[in-house]
């Protein structure tokens, strides 16, 4: 292919130069001349400038035909992202890292986010390819792999630059619907640093371009199988790596086992790889038959047939792996296994093979990991869908755990990729997980009447049970039903926990023989080793109840910290009542509901995880709390002025008409300092923030009679949002934490705007439905004649009147929890007891419920106008 001039070059660059002032920014100018590469170089730059953006560049006659790519590349063919053409690069621009001063073009953070070389569509002209307006290239970088295409769009009247789409081409490497995955592996591929460290000009500086030897183009873009997706494939095939001779396959082969560590370890001898959440299983094919073995080496076959099937067209071979449900996301997700288990189907279920231990009349375990699954992608290529093989990611662990974390995978495991497989628990195995889960063993429950509650669970420990909790949460109706009826084939008369802190007997406690393993997850640990906000996942029937001990952590100094907190010490804490964000929390272990092992430190940690979202919904308005100081089960009051000893943090506000101040949470630490006080449920007015005269929002709850089923709520509030839509106003929904729901509507400030008219006009709305409905709705509170309706609620619209919420919980079974929704949730199969103080703080962290609320409020008067001229008609 042909190359620039230095001459020729320079003319391209000279739009690039008359942009920048070299005395001021650190951008290379293009004279530095720069050694030629045996292939073509592509440079992706994050840039945080006025707007967020990704710089795409490949090299081509001396220079870096460039575009922003304003959301980033996608692995997903059917997301089309935004390319616009800039101005050509210099070549030395691909090993520009770090920071252009403000107001010069471009200001902002530049981090390279990866890198690499391409090479056109064989038989392609790249050259032709940009005057006609479409580019099809292969990319093989530490990040992206595999074919692209970049299509021009036809310039629109106005636009000074060309418009393109940058397309992922469907290949090995493309993931449909989770195009933006890749995006989590947010560090640089050159310094390992993120744009905050770039920017304060903290960590290593970034190293320089590497030279690849040449690539097979022709075979990357037609998806042939490569010795190592995440090397740079190379058009020399080297033959494989032999393993030790034998003449018969193992009957079956002790699993490697992981340590558990704080964070992965840092290295280019380390792979990480996601952390399955499913059985562990060895297939086993020999003759054209497949057999499936936990790790104890029992045969499931039978439990698998469609996966054993599927196996039995490879050949002769022992694979280790992962088998998982996935759901609709396609994350691993242990319930969905189990359910499909128990059901018995189980055809939809995944392999996911992550080792490659004997093939033919070779035994692999001898080779170093690198070439093991090196051999393990060339055999998965082309096999049923149902048999998946296990990417790996070479360094920057960090960043792959974070990607792990925030697509609420269970975590990672890292590797060396220079060891063989050794049976046993050993040091080149290390797993981190992002969030606690472990197995324990049941070792009673408890009931009300003959309703299952929760589960109390301990672990092995010498000779002793070990009693480590309650679980509370996490069952479905069905997973709960299956459960109590296992645990009465195992119920004895005498408790089996022993050692500190083993639980007396208490009502509606019932002993079992310590036989079954469920997996959990745990929110931490409190000082005397008892679970905090332990939620049931399901039951491990692939481990014996003798093998649940405390973790194994890494044996080294560094794993202290991690080794503390995978297994507690048993002992009487000595330290002094927890601080949550400066908030003393004293008494922490008392548990606030009971039943769910939901503690005054577990309410402070959730106020605290959904704090920021709670403010927009409760700063600057008074508000009543619900305080449960010594559980929901026992006594509860109501509080709504300021009272003696009250925490500082708590604002006191006085209100027109009121005598005494009300109580108000201006910041998370007073949210949390209401869990210091019991506050387990808050209640704020309605009002406009820091005008309690003026009306804010409406809300509408619907209470539906006992007889009336979910479904009906559900419409009635779709009703509701259309139509207030049609009289101008956006609506939002969520859960109460009970049997309803709540829709509540926001207003521009209009001081004028008072109380009576804001609650009539709520009564009107709520009259005009019940009119066009009787059958359905009543605006009547009495008893009598709610049977069969919904109560639709307009009297929480008055001065001091209020309603839940948004997020805050209630002093009910189930620690529930008022959860916003988006109305794409409000439909049939909605579950409202599914939102509780365990599971709403990871639900928020990737919901988008509310998010357009602030900008939603609509003028009052308008829309009532419209809605009398809608009692006129």
């Amino acid at each position: 292919m042909a190359r620039a001039s230095k001459s020729a070059a320079s003319t391209k660059l000279k739009t690039y130069r008359a942009k920048r002032d070299f005395s001021k920014t650190a951008e290379p100018s293009g004279e530095r001349a720069v050694a030629r590469s045996k292939q073509l170089r592509f440079v992706i730059q994050k840039h945080a400038a006025t707007r967020l953006h990704y710089d795409f560049r490949l090299e081509y006659e001396g220079v870096f035909w460039s575009w922003a790519v304003t959301k980033g590349p996608s692995l997903d063919p059917l997301e089309k992202r935004l390319a616009v053409q800039t101005e050509d690069h210099p070549l030395d621009y691909g090993d520009f890292e770090g920071t252009i001063p403000k107001g010069e073009y471009g200001g902002g953070t530049v981090m390279l986010w990866d890198r690499g070389f391409w090479a056109p569509e064989p038989g392609y002209d790249p050259e032709k390819g940009m005057k006609k307006g479409e580019i099809k290239f292969v990319l093989a970088g530490q990040k992206l792999k595999g074919g692209y295409v970049l299509v021009r769009l036809k310039r629109r009247e106005g636009e000074k630059r060309d418009n393109w789409l940058l397309i992922k081409h469907r290949d090995e490497y493309a993931r449909e619907g989770d195009g933006e995955g890749i995006l989590e592996l947010d560090k640089s591929v050159a310094s390992g640093r993120s744009l905050d460290q770039i920017a304060a000009g903290k960590g290593k500086k970034p190293s320089p371009f590497m030279f690849a030897k040449n690539f097979d183009a022709d075979a990357v873009w037609h998806s042939k199988p490569k010795a190592n997706a995440k090397q740079f494939p190379s058009a020399k095939k080297a033959e494989p790596a032999r393993g030790k001779a034998i003449k018969t396959l193992p009957d079956f082969i002790a699993p490697q086992l992981a340590y558990s560590a704080d964070k992965p370890p840092s290295g280019d001898q380390w792979a990480h790889e996601i952390k399955f959440d499913g059985y562990r299983m060895q297939m086993r094919v020999e003759g054209g038959e497949a057999k499936l073995l936990t790790r104890k080496g029992l045969d499931w076959t039978d439990k698998f047939a469609a996966i054993a099937a599927a196996g039995s067209k490879l050949p002769d071979c022992i694979l280790d792996g992962e088998l998982c449900a996935v759901d609709s996301t396609g994350a691993p997700h242990f319930p969905t296994l189990q359910n499909a288990i128990s059901a018995g189907k189980t055809e939809s279920l995944l392999y996911f093979a992550f080792d490659l231990l004997c093939i033919g009349d070779e035994d692999l375990r001898p080779l170093p990991l690198s070439q093991r699954k090196a051999r393990l992608k060339t055999l998965l290529h082309g096999a049923p869908s149902s048999l998946r093989y296990v990417e790996h990611f070479i360094s920057h662990g960090e960043a792959v755990l974070d990607a792990a974390r925030k697509m609420n995978l269970e975590g990672i495991i890292s590797k060396r990729l220079d060891r063989p497989y050794r049976e046993g628990r050993r040091d080149d195995w290390v797993k981190i997980k992002t969030r606690p889960a472990r197995e324990v063993v049941i070792g009673a429950w408890t009931q009300e009447g003959e309703r299952f509650r929760s589960l109390l669970m301990g672990e092995f420990r010498g000779r002793d049970f070990v009693y480590l909790g309650r679980v509370g949460s996490g069952f479905t109706q069905a997973s709960a039903a299956a459960l109590h009826a296992k645990l009465k084939t195992l119920e004895q008369d005498r408790s089996p926990f022993s050692g500190p802190n083993a639980p007396p007997r208490e009502r509606g406690v019932h002993w079992a023989k310590p036989e079954l393993v469920a997996e959990i997850e745990i929110g931490g640990w409190s000082d005397i080793g008892i679970a905090r906000q332990a939620a049931f996942k399901g039951l491990r029937e692939d481990k014996p109840a003798r093998e649940v001990t405390p973790e194994a952590t890494m044996p080294t100094k560094h794993s202290a910290a991690s080794a503390k907190k995978a297994s507690p010490a048993i002992i009487k804490s000595k330290s002094k009542d927890p601080q949550i964000l400066g908030v003393t929390i004293s008494h922490a272990d008392k548990l606030l509901w009971p039943d769910e092992g939901v503690s005054k430190r577990d309410l402070a940690e959730y106020y605290e995880s959904v704090g920021e979202w709670m403010l927009t919904h409760l700063k600057g308005r008074p508000c009543s709390i619900i305080r449960a100081p010594d559980g929901v089960k026992a006594e509860l009051f109501f509080q709504r002025h300021a009272m003696l000893g009250q925490s500082k943090l708590i604002t006191q506000v006085k209100t027109p008409g009121e005598k005494k101040p009300y109580i108000q949470f201006d910041s998370v630490e007073a949210i949390v300092a209401a869990a210091q006080i019991g506050g387990v449920e808050l209640h704020p007015w309605n009002c406009q923030p820091n005008a309690p005269e003026v009306p804010g929002r409406l809300v509408f709850d619907l209470d539906p009679a006992p007889d009336v089923p979910f479904t009906r709520v559900i419409e009635a509030a779709k009703e509701f949002r259309e139509r207030l839509e049609a009289i101008g106003l956006v609506s939002f929904c969520k859960t109460t934490g009970g049997k309803g729901l709540h829709v509540v509507t926001p207003f521009k400030r209009a001081p004028e705007l008072r109380w009576p008219e804001a609650k009539g006009f709520a009564q009107e709305v709520c009259r005009q439905m019940a009119a066009d409905s009787p059958e359905l709705y009543l605006i009547n509170m009495s008893k009598a004649q709610r049977g069969g309706k919904i109560f639709l609620d307009y009297l929480r619209n008055d001065k001091i009147a209020t309603a839940v919420a948004p997020l805050s919980p209630r002093a009910r079974k189930g620690a529930p929890v008022s959860m916003p929704l988006t109305w794409a949730q409000v439909k049939a199969g909605l579950d409202p007891a599914k939102f509780n103080v365990r599971t709403v703080p990871a639900l928020m962290k990737k919901s988008k419920a509310w998010e357009e609320y602030c900008d939603s409020e609509r003028a009052f008067h308008p829309a009532a106008k419209k809605l009398l001229g809608k009692r006129g008609r």
